[in-house]
């Protein structure tokens, strides 16, 4: 997301966005944001007319990846910064403890497949016997050491 965008979405300006960004450096490697080089921002403004405004602009804007959009929700001092960051902490931990809810399940339904698969190898055996005409057995028919009368 360009910095414009998520100024708006902060409820903070653009100005005090890029300052914050400034003063955590530390905090927005360049997996996180980047600044727009001049071809890239004349693209962008030749494909997004809302972002017109960026056509005459002496400076490139960032754009946030992810991850930079989760930390800048960290370093705004907006109740709407707050509140995101709140939202990002409580996205992270939901799949986790869902995760882990539903481990034993899985664990299980593991166990059952392996014990249709097994199963099913032995009905193999069976109708395979059952189709061999030619071999059949004059006391019934064998399966596990059992005899079960034809």
């Amino acid at each position: 997301m360009i910095d414009g965008d998520l100024a708006k979405v902060y409820q903070v300006s653009t100005k005090r966005l890029n300052e914050q960004v400034k003063r955590n450096k530390l905090r927005f490697p360049e997996s996180f944001i980047f600044q727009l080089d001049d071809q890239e921002k004349n693209q962008l403004v030749a494909n997004c007319d809302r972002l017109m405004n960026l056509k005459h602009s002496t400076s490139n804007p960032f754009a946030f990846t992810e991850q930079g959009v989760a930390m800048l929700s960290a370093v705004l001092r907006s109740e709407t910064a707050i509140l995101m960051s709140i939202q990002l902490i409580k996205a992270f931990v939901t799949p986790r403890r869902i995760a882990s809810e539903n481990q034993l399940l899985l664990n299980r339904l593991e166990k059952v497949e392996l014990k249709q698969l097994e199963n099913d190898q032995k009905f193999d055996k069976i109708f395979k016997a059952l189709e061999n005409k030619d071999s059949i057995p004059t006391q019934g028919v064998f399966f596990d050491g059992q005899v079960f009368e034809a």
